[in-house]
């Protein structure tokens, strides 16, 4: 007999579950309360950094991202930024900010483990680009003019993965933050052609 979890959840009584799914028992019970998909954000990600003290600076400088809230374990900081565009009051306070940061979407996490920044034997973090370790890629901003994005990109001395004049997708371009991640940078309002 096929175990099929729509009928487990229906007809099946929990403990006879691991007997047909053939696995210890399984921890679980029917949920009485319902969620609607259409309210999930996503809300943020994570990346792990080496030092605070370049990083914070290059996704406030060169993104024009803002820290508006830091939260310290005991061998471990997390600093949180968005783009005040995303906030309901752009001048509201850090506090005020912190408060609404599971409401909105766009927010990077960064985490920084205590001691990375002076380890001479820290090689540093996987960005997920390369072996070993392929599988995350990039995050990606837009901006109001990519040419005018890339040309200040240059100024500020930023290390560039692509430009967009190299290879077929003319419309994109992709720079590298201080740990070695991908940031893939594309206009706000121009069609997306695949060639």
């Amino acid at each position: 007999m096929a175990f099929s979890l729509s009928s487990a959840f229906t007809r099946t009584p929990i403990s006879a579950l691991a007997t047909k799914a053939g696995t210890a028992p399984l921890i679980f019970a029917r949920m009485s309360h319902t969620t609607d998909v259409s309210t999930y954000k996503f809300n943020h990600t994570m990346f792990r950094i080496k030092d605070p003290k370049v990083s914070l600076p290059w996704y406030e400088k060169v993104l024009g991202m803002k820290k508006f809230r830091e939260s310290s374990g005991s061998d471990f900081t997390n600093f949180f930024l968005a783009f005040d565009s995303g906030f309901k009051n752009p001048n509201a306070t850090e506090e005020e900010k912190g408060q609404e940061m599971f409401g909105r979407e766009g927010i990077l996490e960064l985490c920084w483990n205590h001691g990375t920044e002076s380890d001479a034997s820290f090689k540093g973090y996987v960005s997920g680009n390369e072996e070993p370790g392929r599988g995350f890629g990039h995050i990606a901003i837009t901006v109001d003019n990519l040419e005018a994005a890339c040309k200040r990109f240059d100024e500020l001395g930023v290390k560039f993965k692509k430009r967009p004049e190299d290879g077929r997708m003319r419309h994109i371009a992709f720079i590298y933050d201080p740990d070695g991640y991908w940031v893939e940078i594309l206009a706000h309002n121009r069609e997306v052609e695949h060639k």
